[in-house]
């Protein structure tokens, strides 16, 4: 079983339900669709909690993220498995992705709001990926253990 680790403000839309998925950067061994994977909040700290029973991966496929400060929306394009997104497309990609602003709450800092998910997911992006104007790594999905009647 594979675990991942996220940062405290991404913890109430897992747990919600809202954010079923995680970009990663490419590593020897990512959760493979059928498997069970562990999500974290702080994980490897003292602080360490699961978020949530461990759901189902669904998917994993490959990604790349293209960010820019030359736009405003700071994301150039993303392509998932080959597929461009479009301009609507990458909007609702980062709002899955958890990067809603009305949804991040008081713990995410507050120089990394934009206007957009889209722009708040690229300040994240380049605030923590300094330098790094490609990013190509593994997009991962997961969907909730049903509940038992």
């Amino acid at each position: 079983m594979v675990a991942y680790g996220f940062k405290k403000f991404f913890s109430p839309q897992i747990e919600s339900g809202h954010k079923r998925q995680t970009v990663r950067g490419n590593r020897d061994r990512h959760a493979r669709p059928g498997e069970r994977v562990q999500l974290y909040e702080g994980l490897r700290t003292q602080y360490c909690r699961k978020i949530i029973a461990d759901p189902v991966c669904t998917h994993v496929v490959p990604i790349e993220i293209v960010v820019s400060d030359l736009i405003n929306e700071l994301i150039a394009s993303i392509v998932i498995d080959g597929v461009h997104l479009h301009r609507v497309e990458v909007e609702a990609f980062a709002r899955r992705d958890g990067f809603a602003p009305e949804l991040l709450g008081n713990s995410y800092p507050a120089k990394l709001y934009g206007r957009t998910a889209r722009e708040t997911m690229g300040r994240f992006w380049i605030a923590n990926h300094p330098g790094v104007s490609k990013f190509t790594g593994v997009l991962i999905r997961w969907q909730p253990e049903a509940p038992t009647p």
